[in-house]
């Protein structure tokens, strides 16, 4: 579909709109965030990570941009457009990782990971940041078996998210590690996960997938959390 294509306001290159991050005008002028690209009315969007927005924002370029695409000078881009984006993108994954677990796709807990990884049925496997690296590398070791893979660089991800940020994502205590047993509630969570790791960056390492399809990112478990987390999960 030609509608699904967008091109960037600041790299004028174009991509699927489900790789690109909407903006939009508010009323009163102000630039918010669109990131599920459901708000009426003209939108502009963009490609660039939350460091290369806050470059274009300081050069100027992003607000020429945005004036072009909304056909207006009256605009006003707030001091905290990086973080409303990061935050709404974090928001999204975790909707995602919630709504997959109330499908009865998630399975929590280093045994029952375990049990699904050896027998073939895991096709993601995430870690908290805290998670303990022996544990990681047991269920790691787990799943390259299952999927009769040893040898190979399958692994978890480890998100830049503490346990109590995925315990309060998917409604229990203590969530460590968690893994999707259904291949396509993988692929969804793995691109809503890597569309927000993109973004607050730097450019991350493609992590492997069990599919061998677009696989969640690699990231330091050391990047800081969006600021008050916590409070945007409420």
């Amino acid at each position: 579909m030609t509608d699904a294509v967008r091109t960037c306001i600041l790299s004028r290159e174009e991509a699927p709109r489900e790789g690109l991050i909407r903006l939009v005008l508010s009323p009163e002028g102000e630039v918010l965030p669109d990131i599920r690209a459901k708000a009426p009315g003209r939108g502009a969007w963009i490609s660039v990570d939350k460091a290369g927005l806050a470059a274009s924002r300081d050069k100027g370029r992003l607000r020429a941009a945005l004036s072009r695409s909304f056909r207006t000078a009256e605009i006003r881009i707030p001091d905290d457009l990086e973080d409303r984006i990061a935050a709404q993108l974090l928001r999204a994954a975790l909707d995602r990782l919630g709504l997959e677990a109330k499908a009865g796709y998630v399975v929590i807990g280093a045994e029952r990971i375990e049990k699904s990884a050896r027998s073939g049925r895991l096709h993601l496997l995430l870690h908290a940041s805290d998670a303990g690296e022996d544990g990681s590398r047991r269920l790691a070791q787990a799943w390259r078996v299952g999927s009769d893979r040893e040898g190979s660089p399958l692994k978890g991800l480890t998100l830049p998210l503490p346990r109590t940020i995925l315990s309060l994502a998917l409604g229990r205590e203590n969530v460590v590690h968690a893994g999707l047993i259904d291949a396509r509630a993988a692929q969804r969570t793995s691109e809503a996960l890597d569309r927000w790791l993109h973004f607050i960056g730097p450019e991350p390492a493609s992590v492997p997938c069990e599919t061998e399809s677009q696989g969640a990112s690699a990231f330091p478990s050391a990047v800081p959390l969006t600021t008050n987390i916590t409070e945007e999960l409420e």
